[in-house]
């Protein structure tokens, strides 16, 4: 039987008040993991894209992942456990907790949706206690990150379709639940948040926000004010 409610939740400046891309290439440079000029350069130059729209995803997953195969899976585990108890931990709110728990423990059928890569948002969806992730997937060859996505990424009209892919697998599909909530930041996340019967803006940027209100959609904060870092 098809649970009733669906709940959907971005990552990035939705349920965090940061971006978990940006924090990540930033702990590289800092551990000593990636060359630091460069790297701290097209970083930037990707978030840029991402926040006008722009973002080329192919272009910034193959940046993104590159220092994955470049360094041995315990180093990579060890990093990310500091990463996270470091920068992302601290940073989780008790209003988003507060949002994400009304969901689950109501029964909805709960899973943050980020193009955000799944090695690094694992251990964040854990965190909020959502058993269901649906992120950029990561390519491993004898359990070794090649560099490389697969799969469609989780991003723009990929999450849409990862979404179906992700409730096809289960039995389900969009238009069977009674109710679907998105919850997003992001001009970005338009194609999904359109296809939900309950679009949420939170947190949102310019673009996003006045386009919920001419259509009228909720808007929330769930922090005062978005980190650009």
């Amino acid at each position: 039987m098809q649970p009733r409610i669906l709940a959907l939740f971005d990552l990035d400046h939705t349920l965090l008040p940061l971006d978990s891309d940006v924090m990540w290439a930033q702990h590289l440079v800092e551990v000593g993991a990636v060359e630091p000029t460069w790297h701290q350069r097209r970083n930037d130059h990707f978030f840029e894209q991402y926040k006008q729209g722009t973002l080329n995803i192919d272009e910034f997953l193959a940046f993104q992942l590159a220092p994955l195969a470049a360094h041995p899976r315990a180093q990579l585990e060890a990093w990310r456990e500091a990463f996270f108890r470091s920068r992302i931990e601290p940073q989780i709110t008790p209003e988003a907790r507060a949002l994400v728990d009304q969901h689950r423990e109501a029964g909805h059928l709960t899973a943050i949706v980020t193009a955000t890569n799944e090695f690094i948002t694992a251990p964040i969806a854990r965190a909020f206690g959502v058993e269901h992730l649906i992120a950029t997937l990561v390519q491993e060859e004898d359990g070794a990150f090649t560099g490389r996505s697969y799969g469609v990424p989780s991003f723009r009209e990929g999450k849409v379709t990862r979404v179906a892919q992700w409730l096809a697998l289960m039995g389900h599909d969009l238009e069977g639940f009674e109710e679907s909530h998105f919850y997003s930041d992001s001009l970005n996340d338009l194609p999904l948040l359109s296809r939900v019967s309950r679009p949420v803006a939170v947190n949102p940027d310019q673009t996003l926000k006045q386009h919920a209100q001419d259509q009228g959609w909720p808007v929330i904060h769930l922090f005062s004010e978005k980190s650009a870092t």
